[in-house]
């Protein structure tokens, strides 16, 4: 690594000397404009938008515009005339907790290295930080720029965020912050369910830039020649349920799936053991309503002939007497 900044640590009476590396490096795919003919690189001229003369770098200044089409121009040695006091220093604004510093302040990371002689105040610094469990709110400048930044322990290393200003951090005005939305207890406790199904500890070397990694296998594939074979469809998203709750329900289920957990499927529900009375009455013969039904009709005929014959007799007697 190669130190972009060298300074000093001020904490208190005690100077710390230190070289500033950036912690962190972009690893995105890089591309340059070129020619599609013939793949030749595309260069532009830096030309003045009044004269159209083409400028060099070296008459080529800052400038402000105030509006109107008017122009403040700035040169290096306007610059150099502002107060930067924290231009070779890291000055120890207070020490503050660590949760009282919001994520979204921080902007870039860098490691701090002690240099020369300056390595058993650097430790003391570190060590005391790690036992009191705070930060260092400092100041420092940066090509120019001063910044607010923390300074925290990070594997035995200190590490320096540089953040934003208070008033670069945007306001949110959303409409539906002014709504009356609740959510119902039943809605909430299913929530609650679906984010312990997906709990975890974080270790970012589980999680990979899968497009990045197909990027480079297209690249290496046309370098060397090769039939360039097309990815895998990436799983589509589910479309958006009506009902909250059913939604909520299904996302549960697949957390655990994919967790390996059992979760309730739409299987044939298992037999049921027989009891007495099925092993007593096969369920085959249960089964089949149909001689059940024309003994029944039968029956019914029979008891409808013996009624019948029944009132038909004293009517034959009733005959034979009048004759």
């Amino acid at each position: 690594m190669r130190a972009i900044w060298k300074g000093a640590v001020s904490f208190g009476l005690v100077s710390i000397a230190v070289k500033l590396y950036s912690a962190t490096e972009e690893k995105d795919i890089r591309f340059h404009q070129v020619h599609r003919t013939d793949g030749g690189r595309i260069k532009y001229q830096r030309t003045c938008s009044v004269d159209g003369e083409v400028v060099s770098y070296d008459d080529i200044a800052k400038g402000y515009d105030i509006g109107g089409g008017e122009m403040v121009v700035l040169t290096d040695d306007d610059f150099a005339d502002l107060p930067l006091t924290t231009s070779r220093a890291i000055d120890v604004l207070q020490f503050v907790p660590a949760e009282q510093i919001d994520p979204l302040l921080f902007a870039k990371a860098y490691y701090l290295e002690p240099e020369g002689q300056a390595a058993k105040p650097y430790v003391l610094l570190r060590d005391a930080l790690t036992e009191s469990d705070r930060v260092a709110v400092v100041k420092i400048a940066i090509r120019q720029r001063e910044q607010l930044a923390t300074l925290r322990v990070h594997d035995n290393v200190l590490v320096l965020n540089t953040m934003l200003w208070p008033d670069e951090v945007r306001t949110p005005e959303f409409g539906f912050l002014d709504d009356d939305i609740e959510t119902r207890p039943a809605e909430l406790a299913m929530a609650s369910s679906l984010i312990d199904s997906m709990a975890g500890s974080f270790q970012p070397d589980e999680f990979t830039d899968n497009y990045r990694a197909a990027l480079q296998e297209v690249i290496d594939a046309k370098v060397e020649g090769r039939e360039v074979v097309a990815p895998e469809e990436p799983e589509q998203a589910p479309a958006a349920a009506v009902d909250l709750m059913a939604a909520l329900k299904a996302s549960v289920e697949r957390a655990k799936q994919a967790r390996g957990e059992s979760a309730p499927t739409k299987a044939a529900p298992a037999k049921a053991t027989p009891t007495k009375a099925t092993k007593a009455a096969p369920a085959k013969k249960a089964a089949e309503p149909t001689p059940i039904k024309k003994a029944a009709a039968k029956k019914t005929t029979a008891t409808k002939t013996t009624t019948a014959a029944k009132k038909s007799t004293p009517a034959k007697k009733a005959v034979k007497k009048s004759a």
